[in-house]
């Protein structure tokens, strides 16, 4: 389920690129989308999702107990953006863990809220409802991300680093096993010309205390 739901995310990274006919619809507003951009730290950001998530939440909580016609369609969307917040969760997580940042408190905030959320998903999923099956299925993924990502946020720091570099380096074997001989040699040569551009020296005059003055060499006296 987390490998399919990594996949899932990278679609949605990929549907950023594609012409606007096949665009994805955004699930974050304008106003939460510089938000993000302006939390930097990784806790911040982490504790940002959370909140839009909890305001998805309070939108399904109003339209499952609405009855009115064409409530389905609402809950089908709020449902879909709640849990690509989950999964930006997760993302965000595990990207501040491979660059050993810290998380402590995002987590924890993150833990709080998807333990009272899950609770709410679950009383959704109990109701009895004449449009259930138009949003049944985006209400199991919900529920199945919301499971996923406590899990991951309950695990233990050094535990999820570990895994995060397992699941890296399974992915790059099995990029790499895709690629040809060809591929493989380009690789090898781009990532060998990125490392000697960083331990290329700059050519800039390193900075001195001396003055211009102090280089001037005084005329020799005269002899007596």
């Amino acid at each position: 389920m987390r490998m399919i739901r990594c996949c899932s995310l990278a679609l949605l990274t990929l549907g950023v690129l594609m012409p606007p006919a096949f665009a994805q619809r955004d699930f974050l507003t304008p106003d939460e989308v510089n938000k993000v951009r302006e939390a930097q730290e990784p806790d911040l950001r982490l504790a940002l999702y959370a909140n839009f998530a909890q305001l998805r939440m309070e939108l399904l909580r109003n339209y499952f107990s609405n009855t009115k016609a064409g409530r389905s369609a609402l809950i089908h969307d709020a449902l879909e953006d709640y849990t690509k917040i989950i999964e930006a969760i997760d993302t965000v997580a595990d990207d501040a863990l491979r660059r050993n940042l810290t998380v402590d408190k995002g987590i924890t905030a993150v833990e709080t809220a998807e333990r009272a959320m899950l609770a709410d998903l679950e009383r959704f999923d109990g109701m009895e409802a004449a449009d259930r099956s138009r949003y049944e299925l985006v209400l199991a993924d919900a529920i199945d991300a919301t499971r996923d990502s406590m899990t991951l946020a309950a695990e233990d720091i050094r535990d999820r680093k570990v895994d995060v570099a397992t699941r890296d380096a399974a992915e790059k074997k099995q990029r790499e096993e895709m690629m040809t001989t060809e591929d493989v040699k380009a690789q090898k040569a781009q990532d060998a010309q990125q490392k000697k551009d960083k331990e290329k020296p700059t050519g800039r005059k390193l900075p001195s205390l001396r003055r211009p003055e102090d280089d001037v060499v005084p005329p020799p006296k005269p002899k007596r």
